[in-house]
C-alpha cells in the first residue's frame, strides 16, 4: 500500500473510531461532528467527480444539495402532519423511510442535473461557472417565496426518519449510517475512475478535441458525469436535512456550493479522499477557531490561499506526494 492508501486508511479509521469512544464516553456532540463530516464529505464526493475528474467548476451544487433537503422536507413535513402530498389525480402521502427520501432526492437531483447540464455543458470556462450560480440563485430565491414549506424561515422536522431495524435517534446509529453511504461512494467513485467512462471523461477533460476524433461524444460524457454528481451531492442533502432536522433556502446558497468547493480543494482535487480531508480539516476549524473569533473564517481563507499557490494537490498531496496519470 503506498503513502495514499495508508492516509485514506487512516482517514477512514477516524471516522469508525472517533465516534466509538466518543459514544463510550458520552461525547455525544463529537459524534455530531464526525456525522456532519461524512456527510459533507459525500456532497465533496460528488462535486469531486465533476470537478476531479471531468474538471467541470460548478458554483451551482447548490442546487443539488438543496433538492435532497427539501425532498426530505417535503416528505417528511407531510408525514408529521398527516396531510397528503396529492389528493389528485390519486393519493399520494408522505413519508418518514430514510430509503424512500433517499431514493427521491437522488431523482430529484439527477433530474436537475440533467436539465442544467444539458444547457451550461454547451458552454466552458467562466461562462459554465456563471450558469451554474445562476441556477443555483434561481433555486434559492425560490424556496425564499414559497410559503408552503417555510418560505425564508425554513422548515422544521420534528422527528428525525426511520431506517429499517435501527433507531436513528440515537446519533452512533444514525452516524454509521452517513458513514456507509460515504464508503459506498468512495467505492463508487474509485471504480468509475478507472472504468472505461472514468477514462473517457478524464480524456475529455485533458483533450476533448481527441475524444471526439476517436468517436466518443464529450457532451455526453460530461454531461453523464454531471448528473452522477448532482445525485451523489443530493442524497448528502437529505442526510444533512434529516441530521439538523431543519431546511431553509441556505441549502441552496452560493455559499453553500463555495464551502463544498473548498472541501475538494483543500483535501485534494481528483483525490479519491479528498472531500474528507477536507470537510475534515473545514469543521475542525470551524468548531476549534469558532470558540475564538466569528472571524475564523480568515484563518481557513489563509489556509486556501496558500494550499491553491503552494500545494495543489491539497492536504492530501501534501502527505502522500504527487498522484500517478492513469491517462
Amino acid at each position: 500500500m503506498n503513502r495514499e492508501g495508508i492516509l485514506n486508511a487512516v482517514l477512514a479509521s477516524s471516522l469508525v473510531l472517533v465516534p466509538l469512544w466518543a459514544s463510550l464516553s458520552g461525547e455525544i456532540f463529537a459524534i455530531t461532528l464526525a456525522t456532519k463530516i461524512a456527510i459533507l464529505a459525500l456532497a465533496g464526493v460528488g462535486l469531486n467527480i465533476a470537478l476531479g475528474q471531468g474538471g467541470l467548476v460548478s458554483l451551482g451544487h447548490a442546487v443539488f444539495f438543496g433538492l435532497g433537503g427539501y425532498a426530505m422536507g417535503v416528505l417528511a413535513s407531510h408525514a408529521q402532519d398527516f396531510v397528503p402530498l396529492l389528493e389528485w389525480p390519486f393519493a399520494l402521502d408522505g413519508t418518514k423511510s430514510m430509503p424512500v427520501i433517499w431514493i427521491t432526492a437522488i431523482l430529484a437531483s439527477s433530474l436537475a442535473a440533467l436539465v442544467i447540464g444539458i444547457i451550461s455543458l454547451r458552454t466552458s470556462g467562466v461562462y459554465f461557472i456563471m450558469i451554474t450560480l445562476a441556477f443555483g440563485q434561481m433555486f434559492y430565491y425560490f424556496t425564499i417565496s414559497w410559503p408552503a414549506y417555510g418560505g425564508e424561515d425554513g422548515l422544521p422536522i420534528y422527528i428525525r426518519n426511520s431506517f429499517p431495524g435501527l433507531n436513528t435517534l440515537v446519533p452512533l446509529q444514525f452516524h454509521f449510517i452517513c458513514l456507509a453511504l460515504l464508503f459506498a461512494a468512495l467505492v463508487f467513485s474509485a471504480r468509475l475512475k478507472t472504468s472505461p467512462f472514468g477514462l473517457a471523461l478524464n480524456a475529455a477533460r485533458q483533450n476533448g478535441e481527441r475524444v471526439a476524433a476517436s468517436g466518443i461524444r464529450p457532451f455526453d460524457v460530461r454531461l453523464w458525469a454531471f448528473v452522477i454528481s448532482g445525485a451523489i451531492t443530493g442524497l448528502a442533502g437529505a442526510l444533512f436535512a434529516d441530521l439538523n432536522r431543519f431546511v431553509s433556502p441556505v441549502m441552496f446558497s452560493w455559499q453553500t456550493s463555495g464551502e463544498i468547493i473548498i472541501f475538494v480543494i483543500l483535501g485534494g482535487v481528483g483525490r479519491l479522499f479528498g472531500p474528507v480531508a477536507g470537510a475534515m480539516l473545514f469543521i475542525i476549524l470551524e468548531h476549534f477557531l469558532g470558540d475564538f473569533s466569528e472571524y475564523w473564517q480568515i484563518f481557513l481563507g489563509l489556509l486556501l490561499l496558500a494550499v491553491i499557490l503552494y500545494s495543489p494537490g491539497g492536504i492530501i498531496g501534501i502527505l502522500a506526494g504527487r498522484e500517478k496519470s492513469h491517462v
